[in-house]
């Protein structure tokens, strides 16, 4: 075999090694990237706080303080019986990129933290003396998760105020960062040595 062919094969190769790793980061790499991105972020509601640089613990819920006898009392920061906000982690990969979101209502305030103001309606002042009755009521309307919830129901204010405090679970993270690049690598690893 001829220099001139050696050099055709070679240049052959390339262009067919390029156009794999071109396909390989057009639509392969975003489906990887978002699945790792997803059990990143889930992975912070597992350990109670933020993964970036190490983990940043999140400040406990007046729920967990509480030390009450409830089961809700029991569950960690952000989680609750069904984990709405952990299960609602998505991604949708695109060309060449994917994004990674939470679309619920309340997602954002509780990852950036800040002030909401709710109006009070019937339904909550309902509801509100339903948990002061499952938390004790006529039997221990003393109880602090009682006074609580028979605060709320009897309230005259129209709109609450109430502070969220940051428990970031979706954002940039070093760690995240170099899950991402180690992929990277080894498939392109893959493509280029098979």
């Amino acid at each position: 075999m001829s220099n001139e062919a050696n050099i055709r094969q070679f240049l052959s190769e390339v262009k067919r090694k390029k156009k794999e790793i071109d396909n390989f980061r057009r639509t392969k790499m975003p489906v990887h990237a978002g699945r790792i991105a997803k059990d990143h972020f889930q992975e912070n509601f597992r350990k109670g706080g933020f993964i970036n640089n190490g983990l940043h613990k999140w400040r406990k819920s007046k729920r967990e303080l509480s030390g009450g006898k409830s089961a809700a009392s029991q569950y960690g920061t952000l989680l609750s019986g069904i984990d709405h906000l952990f299960q609602s982690i998505r991604y949708t990969p695109m060309d060449g990129k994917v994004v990674v979101e939470n679309n619920l209502p309340y997602a954002s305030i509780h990852n950036w933290g800040g002030t909401i103001n709710p109006t009070v309606t019937p339904k909550m002042r309902k509801f509100a003396w339903a948990k002061f009755y499952a938390n004790g009521g006529k039997d221990n309307p003393k109880a602090p998760d009682a006074q609580f919830w028979k605060g709320l129901a009897l309230t005259k204010k129209q709109r609450l105020t109430i502070h969220m405090p940051q428990r970031q679970f979706i954002g940039e993270s070093k760690e995240l960062n170099d899950k991402l690049r180690d992929k990277l690598d080894s498939e392109l690893e893959k493509i280029m040595f098979k």
